[in-house]
């Protein structure tokens, strides 16, 4: 059936689409096989779709009975992961390419955000080899490119485009002109209708007027643009998390509502724009909401009017039907789409997929002639996640051309060994978000290792665990493997073509790990601070087991602490050890805080929590902090005009004599403090503290783990 003609279909788009309804029609083969009846009538759907005897001629609309117009919308979200993006990015390119064709003037293609993160591919594109692909070489260009060559319309803010600030953002977006030479930007606006723009000096040239055709908007800031779709107009709305302000770089933008947590209030926000393209007579209307959590944008479904469809963002939610083959692991979340009624009683959709490009949204579906959608007419023999783990037939030629110029960067990068490894260390989401890992107690001893080369005093340092953004080594599940036993978790792989070795650790995996790079600063705190600090680290529902980027990672000391307790009360134990795990302060016994309270304790942390990042309680200006890369550039300044951190009345340059064994990133930045740190431990032996179960952790200590003892005092080991 892959090898049937349809006349109709140009060839490219015919192989691309009949081998992804081969796939559904195995999977519904299967279904059959094992007497599932359902899925009898799926696949006489693909008998048709793939037979061609009712597939539609070229730029033919397919409508259900009653559909005035039919609008394919095809969409992706959180392009944030590693350098993993571009193994997918091809085959995302050529299935996007592929359903584009089959409805050529009725397709949306849209992102809710988060479209690029710092890490190795974002800094690959400020090489001077990517000139001939980007203009101008610059950060974070590779990615925008990508985008534009696959005609990307319209975008929701994430909170990634900001975690450089705002300054960053507006050179990734904004074309620019120099020495003859041209970036283009980016050719599609960024949305959100809650964040307001104009008071940001960076930000202000770029700010669009609301709810104009989409093609006046190129490189643009606004809350909402329109886009013709074979003569309708769709609105299209943005929205972005109200807690942006806690998670990155926002500068002088302003986030509305004050109150992050006040849905009705946000959606009264969000509704505000989506009646302005209302009242210009537009009824269909797509909300681009990046929520960080899906049950965000599934609160907001039930609370707007004139809302059709929803593209979530930030969650990484696989939503799927029964239909849609996942990639090996994968397991949807929920169905796709989602059905939910507006408040008044009208139908809304809601779409997401995994990140990474790792699926291709793509929603078909029908409108009426008052511009109400027709949830009835949603096939899921068509729309649904399309899994991009097989090698496109026909890749859009300019994003192999970017693919093939960024890789060449990182390959290059993947040759400057640092470090050696004989472990796994773990720094995947659920692991490093939930408990101490081997991983995260590596990179706080680099933070202490580095910040005692400038004061022998600092004894204690804290990574959120949310800045750690990958592991280092690689995870192996054999083929049909459902035993997490069967997992195994090894050192980094060889690869020989530019003579890295088998747990080798290069400057790739470092940028990797730790995207952000932001600066290193030593704060004193007061011990009755430092227990503040720490009960922030682990004040949130469902510590030990819900993700959230504050966990804490430490060197320089153990706690415990009971999820049970009421938040700000959970710490029981809290100790500063020495390099070989032996007390040296007691802090806090059975949850009473010892000694005088305002005795002093010096932390290596970093700008970015320190400046109050993941909403921690750090004072600020605080006398005596240090920024070891300097006060300028920083991270959630202070004040964007204004970052004197220490109050000393200056802007203070940066506080570190460069140890100097490793060059490629800013001198007391953490990806500088990890790479200085293996280098000068671990070039000739490797790392050799494997990763322990939650039980047996001993820098954080969660006693809400079945069998968990408060080990804190006495002393127990170091790792």
């Amino acid at each position: 059936m892959q090898n049937t003609v349809d006349s109709g279909r140009p060839a490219a788009t015919q192989n691309t689409t009949n081998l992804h309804l081969a796939d559904r029609l195995r999977v519904a083969q299967r279904k059959l096989i094992k007497g599932l009846f359902a899925a009898l009538a799926v696949s006489s759907v693909f008998a048709l779709a793939c037979s061609g005897d009712d597939s539609p001629e070229s730029g033919e609309v397919r409508q259900s009975d009653g559909g005035a117009f039919t609008l394919q919308l095809l969409h992706a979200a959180d392009m944030d992961g590693g350098v993993g993006a571009l193994e997918n990015v091809e085959t995302f390119s050529g299935l996007l390419d592929g359903f584009r064709a089959e409805f050529p003037e009725n397709t949306l293609v849209l992102s809710s955000g988060d479209n690029y993160v710092p890490g190795p591919r974002f800094y690959a594109a400020a090489d001077k080899s990517n000139v001939p692909i980007v203009g101008i070489a610059g950060n974070g260009r590779g990615d925008i490119a990508l985008l534009n060559a696959m005609g990307f319309q319209a975008s929701a803010l994430g909170n990634h485009e900001l975690d450089h600030g705002t300054d960053a953002f507006a050179s990734i977006i904004a074309a620019e002109s120099k020495d003859g030479s041209t970036y283009p930007g980016a050719a599609f606006p960024y949305l959100s209708s809650n964040l307001d723009f104009t008071n940001d000096e960076d930000l202000r040239p770029l700010v669009s007027a609301d709810a104009q055709q989409v093609d006046l908007m190129a490189g643009g800031l606004a809350k909402s643009t329109m886009i013709t779709v074979s003569g309708e107009a769709i609105g299209i709305v943005g929205a972005t998390t109200p807690f942006l302000g806690s998670i990155t770089g926002i500068g002088d933008i302003g986030v509305q509502p004050e109150e992050s947590s006040d849905i009705d209030k946000f959606s009264e926000i969000i509704q505000s724009s989506v009646d302005d393209l209302i009242e210009q007579g537009v009824n269909k209307i797509v909300l681009l909401a990046h929520m960080q959590q899906i049950a965000v944008e599934k609160a907001l479904a039930a609370r707007l009017k004139g809302v059709d469809i929803i593209v979530a963002g930030g969650s990484n939610t696989i939503l799927a039907d029964e239909t849609d083959r996942l990639r090996h692991g994968d397991v949807a979340e929920d169905t796709y789409p989602l059905r939910f009624a507006s408040v008044t009683g009208e139908p809304v959709l809601l779409v997401n997929t995994d990140a990474d490009y790792r699926y291709l949204g793509r929603l078909v579906v029908d409108f009426d002639t008052q511009g109400v959608l027709l949830p009835e007419s949603v096939d899921p023999a068509v729309s649904g996640a399309y899994p991009t783990d097989s090698p496109a037939e026909q890749p859009i030629p300019e994003v192999t051309r970017i693919v093939e110029s960024l890789k060449n960067v990182l390959q290059a990068r993947d040759g400057n060994i640092l470090g050696k490894t004989g472990v796994y260390l773990a720094g995947r989401r659920h692991d490093i978000r939930t408990q101490e890992t081997n991983l995260g107690n590596l990179v706080a001893d680099s933070f202490l290792w580095l910040a005692r080369q400038v004061d022998p005093e600092v004894s204690i340092s804290l990574k959120n665990s949310g800045g750690i953004r990958d592991h280092i080594g690689v995870v192996l599940q054999p083929p049909g493997a459902t035993d997490t036993n069967d997992v195994k978790f090894l050192p980094t792989q060889a690869n020989p073509d530019i003579g890295k070795r088998e747990g080798d650790i290069s400057q790739f995996d470092v940028e990797g790990v730790l995207r952000f790079n932001n600066g290193l600063v030593i704060v004193p705190l007061t011990v009755s601070q430092l227990v503040e600090i720490m009960e922030h680290a682990v004040g949130f529902d469902g510590v030990g087991e819900a993700t959230a980027g504050r966990f804490p990672q430490i060197g320089g000391m153990r706690f415990s602490f009971d999820p049970s307790l009421p938040i700000g009360h959970r710490v029981r134990s809290l100790a500063v050890v020495d390099d070989g795990g032996d007390v040296t302060d007691r802090v806090v016994e059975n949850g009473v805080l010892v000694g005088d309270t305002e005795r002093v304790i010096k932390m290596a942390t970093l700008n970015f929590t320190a400046n109050g990042g993941d909403g921690y309680p750090f004072p600020l200006p605080v006398h005596g902090r240090i920024d070891l890369s300097g006060e300028a550039g920083q991270i959630n300044a202070p004040t964007p005009n204004f970052p004197d951190s220490n109050g000393n009345g200056a802007i203070d340059a940066p506080a570190l004599t460069d140890p100097g064994l490793a060059t490629f990133a800013r001198a007391g930045t953490e990806q500088d403090a990890l790479a200085e740190y293996l280098a000068h431990f671990y070039a000739k032996s490797a790392i050799d503290f494997a990763e322990t179960p939650p039980l047996d952790d001993a820098r954080v200590q969660n006693l809400g783990i079945p069998g968990r003892r408060d080990t804190v005092y006495p002393a127990a080991t170091g790792r």
